[in-house]
């Protein structure tokens, strides 16, 4: 396995990579979530490619940027032992040079929910994709679902600036009692585990409740989720899953999702209701 900093370097080496290339953009701090897109990218492609870059653009003023997961050796072991072909782990000065001025908007669908909440955060996550599909050129990039909102940015990107890569959207992994893995799980301590489950809980139970009003199964959502000390609600959404819109009646397919802090950590899922 290869670890490249450099973006010269990349280019470089990957003027001799076998074709197709996939690639798994990541954070680092990586979980069985993560792994689960590595995989696929290895069954997929004859070059597997993994990015590894806390992208500060993304996080916002009083976000935890400084404080997010960081085990850069114990990261390129799994991923070695997984068998990726390149590592690509650029740094910010890499990424964002000094006068870097420019920032990818992809308009509406990243205005509601997560864009509502934190402002600026998708301008950050459209532009470092938009730049390590540039760098990468892969012919397929691997998302997990948890971030269904993200999805769906990355896929107006892709569309509208003409990318041309297949973007590839995996199944939320998740623990025995229902949490879906993240890095910010790291935070929660033993009461605040939990306390977390509360958000599968709620999920299931909008699916067991299906159809109908909206605005009664959010009722039903947030019922649950205030009836657990610890959770903090963000918002609770049910909303048509190609546009985000929120739905009066669930029908169709729709997207349930939701933010929730528990105790200082926040903590996003969702589900898809056909």
């Amino acid at each position: 396995m290869q670890t490249i900093e450099k973006i010269d370097a990349f280019r470089v080496e990957s003027a001799g990579m076998a074709r197709p290339v996939g690639l798994v953009p990541t954070m680092g701090a990586l979980h069985e979530g993560h792994m689960s897109l590595v995989r696929r990218a290895r069954r997929e492609n004859a070059t597997s490619v993994v990015s590894i870059f806390v992208n500060p653009a993304q996080f916002g003023p009083g976000e935890d940027f400084a404080a997010y997961p960081r085990d850069v050796d114990a990261d390129l072991g799994r991923l070695d032992e997984a068998g990726v072909d390149v590592v690509f782990a650029p740094s910010a000065d890499e990424m964002y040079p000094y006068g870097f001025d420019t920032h990818v908007d992809v308009g509406r669908i990243a205005e509601r929910l997560e864009g509502a909440a934190r402002s600026g955060h998708f301008r950050g996550v459209a532009t470092v994709v938009c730049k390590l599909l540039s760098i990468v050129r892969p012919d397929r990039a691997y998302f997990g679902s948890k971030d269904a909102q993200q999805g769906l940015v990355i896929q107006r990107l892709n569309a509208d600036l003409d990318l041309g890569v297949e973007i590839v959207m995996c199944p939320t992994v998740r623990e025995p009692d229902g949490l879906a893995l993240s890095s910010r799980n790291a935070y929660l301590d033993a009461e605040e585990r939990r306390a977390a489950t509360v958000l599968y809980s709620t999920l299931s139970l909008a699916r067991s409740i299906g159809g109908g009003p909206a605005e009664a199964v959010r009722s039903a959502m947030l019922d649950m989720l205030e009836a657990e000390p610890l959770a903090s609600v963000e918002y609770v959404s049910i909303a048509d899953a190609d546009t985000l819109e929120e739905l009066d009646a669930v029908k169709g397919t729709a997207l349930v999702s939701l933010a929730v802090r528990i105790g200082s950590t926040r903590l996003i899922d969702n589900i898809v209701i056909e």
